[in-house]
């Protein structure tokens, strides 16, 4: 690794690249820097022991992630964002932030924050990344416990957070709300609200399991709340409601313009970002782990997999109906969190119709409709 001074690329920067050209370009890129974490939280898709050595021999070295690095760089890349896991819990976290950095990319974490020490504190006082998201479980020992399964963690979130405040490191609180924690949700919203100084984010939706280990999935299908909770929640927001009222003709429409092509991928993923498993995996998206959709970075290069896998992903269609006619037309298609990669989560293929999705879009489109009593343009 070299030893070139850190390059401070601003905001400004960023934006300013992404208006030139219209090209697909990779601007930004996350990468699961480990799949251990020190909590063991009943939601999640990814997670595994922190002594877990099977999985710590799979993880990108330094010079793996350098090389990813060197590539995107020379793509027009700018952002970086750090996540896991627990990315923390590298051993080698500050060379691998560190290195980053000397590439000019803007750096975001996201962590839980329990493991944060004074020479974390030290290294974001001098490299400031650009953001810092932090996942609030609860804000009370028993809730956290209930959700992590490391009750005794709570203290170390809380310590972790408040050296972060402390020193004027900004960070950006957020949550997850589940069986676990809903009871709490109005007071996990307001303590984030005290120190997110944009928007405080919340995510209703729980992924099953990037592995499909059934256990797993179980515990995260017992967490998820019914259609009906995730559409109040939302309404009793008052930042999600009125944004949800201001685009209520994007969410519900009169009329859908007809997509016979059949295509799968009609999101964002892969037109100006990518994706990297924390064992070298490109993806189109953190969620789309399809075989057929992921692209060894160990045995090949991002160049290839950005210009010629990732357009071949793109072109995929599908020839099931009930996507082409139902799903591809429907709507309140912008309600729902059907996607090929979701889609491949829950039922192992790329154009299934998890009729949970399909639920949980009803009954935001009902609640728009009912309790904001507005009328779609």
């Amino acid at each position: 690794m070299t030893s070139s001074p850190i390059i401070n690329t601003t905001i400004p920067d960023f934006l300013e690249k992404k208006r030139i050209g219209k090209k697909r370009t990779p601007y930004s890129f996350d990468i699961d820097l480990t799949a251990r974490c020190n909590n063991d939280c009943n939601h999640c898709y990814i997670n595994v022991p922190a002594n877990d050595t099977r999985f710590k021999e799979q993880e990108l070295s330094l010079s793996q992630i350098e090389k990813i690095a060197d590539e995107a760089v020379s793509m027009g890349t700018m952002w970086c964002l750090l996540s896991g896991g627990e990315p923390l819990i590298r051993e080698d976290f500050e060379e691998i932030y560190l290195m980053l950095k000397r590439k000019g990319l803007l750096v975001s974490l996201y962590t839980n924050a329990t493991l944060i020490n004074d020479d974390h504190i030290d290294l974001f006082k001098r490299f400031p990344p650009r953001e810092i998201e932090i996942t609030v479980y609860g804000v009370t020992p028993d809730t956290y416990g209930k959700v992590t399964n490391r009750p005794a963690n709570f203290k170390a979130f809380q310590l972790g957070l408040n050296q972060l405040l402390n020193n004027n490191i900004s960070v950006r609180l957020k949550t997850m709300v589940m069986r676990s924690n809903i009871h709490e949700f109005s007071e996990i919203a307001a303590f984030c609200r005290q120190y997110t100084k944009d928007y405080f984010r919340f995510d209703p939706h729980l992924h099953l399991r990037y592995d499909r280990n059934p256990e797993g999935n179980r515990k995260i299908l017992s967490e998820r709340l019914t259609p009906e909770e995730i559409a109040n929640i939302e309404h009793e927001d008052p930042t999600r409601s009125e944004s949800l009222k201001k685009d209520c003709h994007i969410y519900i429409r009169n009329s859908v313009e007809a997509c016979s092509t059949g295509h799968l991928f009609n999101c964002g993923a892969g037109r100006e970002s990518f994706s990297v498993s924390f064992d070298g995996n490109f993806r189109l998206c953190s969620s789309l782990l399809a075989p057929e959709c992921v692209y060894d970075l160990k045995n090949g290069n991002l160049q290839e997999a950005w210009t010629k896998f990732a357009p071949q992903i793109l072109s995929m269609t599908t020839t099931n109906p009930e996507i082409r006619l139902k799903c591809n037309q429907c709507p309140i298609i912008n309600l729902c969190q059907w996607c090929p990669a979701n889609a491949y989560l829950e039922c192992g293929q790329l154009d299934c119709r998890p009729d949970y999705f399909c639920e949980v879009a009803h009954a935001r489109s009902e609640a728009l409709k009912s309790h904001l009593k507005i009328n779609p343009k």
